[in-house]
């Protein structure tokens, strides 16, 4: 009996330690495998995709880059896909309502991760909760549409080039055109020969040593005016610089801008002659008369226009002139010849 209640004894410890070194294992296989710790060290939160890009179930669940968890569920919720994840509650005031969940990769062979961004800001999510989601950037099924789509639109170029539409497709079948471009092509060489052997004024610019001397004389020249000019020298200089003659002019165009006001206002001679329409009109009556005037005048009508145009008479008056100048000259000399007064008393 004493020896049977012995290997009992020894019995029992080897199934105590099989049990302690199978918890062991349990503990260093959710150690290292990176899920978070046991149950009680870890929440659940949830997140919906309308493409999870073969995301499976075990996936690790990253935070920038560290795996803190893995994915349990994925289930269709309508149309999108609702994918459940548990995570190390030591994430939890890093997730809040800030951050995003996007499908990741782990490998370049396509394994899948649940990518999170963690958040300062915000308030954190609880458990159960769900994640704001955002499409993944750069996926390779967008990358394969893409190229799928450039494809596309390179063989409806070709066709179009085939068929002849757009420039290049009349460039590629349009003889004409083929023809019109080599023209230019032989005449943009023809002008490259003439610049090179020194043709036109181009040519000699770009060749003629003295060509070019004189052009950077006339720069220097110009750049010794301006500077002459934005120092004040020189008349030119003085009306961009100088004050008191700034002043002067604005002076004198203030002066200018009153004279047109009074003129505009019918002050003074020159303003009643621009606007008062009865002096107007007294001196346009004055030149109706002056060339009815000069008309008869002209025409030899009255004693004016007969002293105008008559010339016997012209010489008549001249001659009465002469012998009445003559006649005062002789009273002049001998006023007694011509001033006799007699007197007789009856």
């Amino acid at each position: 009996m004493p020896r049977t209640r012995s290997l009992g004894w020894s019995e029992l410890k080897i199934g105590l330690m099989t049990l302690a070194a199978i918890a062991i294992a349990v503990a260093v296989i959710f150690l290292l495998s990176g899920s978070g710790g046991f149950f009680w060290q870890r929440y659940a939160l949830r997140a919906k995709f309308t493409n999870v890009a073969g995301l499976k179930t075990g996936a690790p669940v990253r935070v920038s880059g560290v795996e803190v968890g893995s994915v349990k569920n994925i289930a269709f919720d309508g149309v999108e896909v609702e994918v459940r994840f548990e995570l190390s509650k030591e994430m939890q005031p890093h997730i809040t309502d800030k951050s995003t969940a996007m499908i990741g990769s782990v490998s370049l062979l396509g394994e899948g991760s649940l990518d999170l961004t963690a958040a300062v800001a915000g308030t954190p999510i609880p458990a159960d909760g769900y994640v704001r989601t955002v499409r993944t950037p750069g996926q390779l099924t967008d990358v394969t549409e893409q190229a799928n789509q450039g494809l596309v639109q390179a063989t409806e170029l070709l066709k179009d080039i085939r068929a002849g539409k757009g420039t290049l497709g009349k460039l590629v079948t349009d003889e004409a055109l083929y023809n019109e471009v080599t023209k230019f092509v032989d005449a943009a060489n023809a002008v490259a020969t003439n610049l090179r052997n020194g043709r036109g004024t181009l040519g000699k610019l770009a060749n003629d040593d003295q060509a070019y001397e004189q052009l950077a004389a006339s720069l220097k020249n110009l750049q010794e005016m301006t500077t002459r000019i934005n120092k004040g020298e020189g008349s030119l200089g003085h009306l961009l610089n100088d004050d008191a003659f700034g002043n002067s002019l604005t002076s004198t165009t203030k002066n200018l801008d009153d004279i047109t006001g009074r003129l505009n206002r019918g002050e003074g001679s020159a303003g009643k002659l621009l606007t008062d329409d009865a002096l107007y009109k007294r001196l346009d009556t004055l030149s109706a008369r002056l060339d009815d005037l000069t008309k008869r005048l002209t025409e030899g009508n009255g004693t004016a226009a007969q002293l105008i145009n008559d010339r016997q008479l012209y010489d008549n008056l001249n001659k009465a002139v002469g012998e009445m100048t003559g006649l005062l000259g002789d009273i002049r000399k001998d006023p007694q010849k011509y001033l006799r007064v007699k007197v007789s008393i009856f």
